[in-house]
């Protein structure tokens, strides 16, 4: 009467025998629960596994019955098998913002969206655009800093030091896999010992610097020196230093 409904919870039911596991879920629909939840407790099912697992709870249990998947990341297989579950016929996913859990963490909720969406072309009632914004909140009160290179949320996604890349920073397609306002990022160059003239013209426009090619090519070489005295990229105020000119307050 409240339209709460029952889920039966396997723990670590991807390790049990098939046939028990198929007894077992069967007498609990038939006992009262409504969903039923393929469980992977110590995360280590292979996505072809989790696919083969909730395909067969489907057949077991009916079309009338829905399908969770509930995976851990222990061998960083959670957002595939994930994936494999949805492919499977799985109706609802467990995850977690930036993938937190237990152990090595619950698949991450934004990267499964994100893949079900643009590789599949799975919808979900997820909106995307506040993906980053939600991690980096999540990140401060969790007390923790995400890596750069983290899929979908990760500060180093859209942000680009390579000349090579730089030279066609106009193009994003060509240099990224999907738009940086999916997922509510900014596309930025950054400037360091792998830079390239182009990234020297990008940020010099972008800071409002008129440089002739002349002395772009200077720049770079400074820019390079300065990348890898410091072992960083460098910021935008140490850029206009380099190039004559103090920094805007």
């Amino acid at each position: 009467s409240h339209g709460i409904r029952v889920a039966f919870f396997g723990v670590d039911g991807t390790r049990a025998h098939p046939r028990y596991f198929e007894e077992v879920y069967k007498r609990a629909v038939e006992a009262g629960a409504q969903e039923a939840v393929v469980v992977d407790t110590i995360g280590v099912a292979t996505p072809e596994a989790v696919e083969s697992l909730v395909g067969q709870t489907r057949e077991w249990l009916g079309p009338e019955i829905p399908i969770h998947f509930h995976g851990h990341n222990d061998f960083g297989l959670a957002t595939a098998g994930a994936v494999a579950a949805v492919r499977a016929g799985a109706r609802w996913i467990h995850g977690t913002i930036n993938g937190m859990g237990e152990r090595a963490g619950n698949a991450s909720i934004g990267e499964v969206a994100l893949t079900l969406q643009a590789l599949y072309g799975v919808r979900t009632n997820l909106r995307l655009e506040r993906l980053r914004e939600i991690s980096a909140r999540v990140g401060e009160l969790g007390g923790y800093e995400l890596d750069p290179w983290k899929p979908v949320v990760g500060e180093n996604l859209f942000v680009r030091e390579s000349g090579a890349v730089a030279s066609q920073f106009h193009d994003p397609p060509a240099i990224e896999p999907y738009s940086s306002a999916l997922v509510g990022a900014e596309r930025a160059i950054v400037l360091g010992k792998k830079s390239g003239l182009d990234s020297i013209r990008i940020k010099a426009e972008e800071l409002g610097l008129d440089l002739d090619e002349e002395r772009q090519r200077e720049l770079l070489a400074l820019v390079k020196a300065e990348g890898t005295a410091k072992r960083r990229v460098l910021t935008d105020e140490e850029f206009l230093q380099l190039a004559g000119r103090e920094s805007p307050d």
